[in-house]
């Protein structure tokens, strides 16, 4: 098993080889992410500001002859999920949908797919999957393995798929055949970011600017709330529509074109008003943070996050009880600033800490929930992460 001194990365390939009896041609892997700020911002057309972390998916794969896409997860029992590369060449199958057994298997048959669509020439092969990334903590491990598996079976067909273009292929992956309505975000920052930087993304071109971070000053800690959330639930589908409505009432393509949030109350329609003033003012928050950071200040960028909770807590209404919790306790407890991180309706929390106190803020965090008769929180520190990669 993987876990402390056995590193994920060497499980993967041992469960490749426990399972089909013959060592992987390579291992890949792929961070997740945590989202200093930009939240619900990426199907807008907006801005947002992931680092990758250094918890991640590992897929150690090989090529096969059979025509076989075969599939097993360490995480998910173990159990082999295949299917004919030439029904995925047909369009999604409906073993893979949600709520089905094999419904994890969807990320990775959905990169297979999408690859298939785009014309790429991709058959058979085995992939193992192990992780030290936790899922549904709104880290994006979706993402993590659309992108690993993405990588993997490119490289073992020598194909080329330049990054930018792989990242909209996995979001296709999960938009049309997961069944996810995400934005371009997650793929992106999973794909493209650099050890000790954020990666400033605009959503619109698909494009990311390295942004220095350096968390000597203050860290960032991630608080797993352990509340997991689902995005092919309707809750997020539901706010992308609104967002999609409003813009199309203010007659723009999307709301990144509206920069004003007082021009929002043409929309006449409350909910709408507060849907699209989060995504706003969200734009907003992400490019000041940016510019905070390049100058050397991230302890000046605690408020900015706080507000970016307060807003998708009380705007978007994508707010969960124990991330308004977590993020008051780390406050009350010397946090610079916190806010809840990913889709929402459950995840994770992170905080700006300085070092003197993050031993103040993990207690405090952890009685809140105690207190509330809740399950312990995790609580990590994470620094900036570099991208996915081919390990060997």
């Amino acid at each position: 098993m993987s876990g402390p001194g056995y590193p994920a990365r060497v499980a993967a390939a041992q469960l490749f080889a426990d399972t089909y009896g013959t060592e992987p041609e390579g291992v890949w892997s792929a961070p997740g992410r945590v989202n200093l700020i930009g939240e619900h911002t990426d199907y807008n057309d907006g801005f947002a500001l992931p680092f990758a972390i250094s918890a991640r998916v590992y897929v150690a794969a090989a090529v096969r002859e059979d025509g076989i896409l075969a599939l097993t997860s360490r995480q998910q029992g173990e159990a082999v999920v295949t299917v004919p590369v030439e029904s995925l060449a047909r369009g999604p199958v409906e073993s893979l949908a949600r709520g089905k057994p094999g419904s994890w298997a969807a990320y990775p048959a959905g990169m297979a797919w999408a690859l298939l669509s785009a014309g790429h020439r991709i058959g058979g092969a085995s992939l193992a999957i192990d992780a030290d990334l936790a899922a549904g903590a709104g880290l994006s491990s979706s993402a993590a393995l659309e992108c690993a598996a993405g990588l993997a079976l490119a490289d073992l067909y020598e194909i080329t798929v330049p990054r930018a273009e792989l990242a909209a292929l996995g979001r296709r992956a999960e938009n049309d055949f997961v069944g996810a309505p995400t934005g371009l975000m997650d793929q992106l920052a999973v794909l493209l970011c650099q050890p000790g930087h954020a990666l400033l993304l605009d959503c619109r071109t698909g494009t990311g600017t390295a942004v220095p971070l350096d968390t000597a000053a203050a860290g960032v800690l991630v608080i797993d709330t352990r509340a997991r959330h689902e995005l092919t639930d309707g809750g997020y589908g539901s706010r992308r529509r609104a967002c999609e409505d409003a813009a199309r009432a203010m007659g723009v393509q999307s709301l990144r074109e509206v920069t004003d949030a007082s021009a929002l109350s043409q929309l006449g329609d409350p909910v709408l008003i507060r849907r699209a003033r989060h995504v706003v003012t969200e734009n907003r928050r992400v490019l000041d943070v940016t510019e905070l950071l390049r100058a050397g200040r991230i302890a000046a960028i605690g408020p900015l996050l706080t507000a970016s909770h307060s807003s998708l807590r009380d705007d978007f209404e994508v707010s969960w009880p124990e991330a308004d919790a977590a993020v008051e306790a780390a406050l009350e407890a010397g946090a610079l600033g916190a806010r809840m991180t990913g889709g929402g309706f459950g995840g994770s929390v992170i905080a700006l800490v300085p070092a003197a106190a993050t031993a103040d803020v993990t207690a405090a965090v952890t009685t809140r929930f105690a207190q509330r008769g809740w399950r312990s929180p995790a609580i990590t520190p994470v620094e900036p992460s570099r991208g996915a990669c081919r390990l060997y």
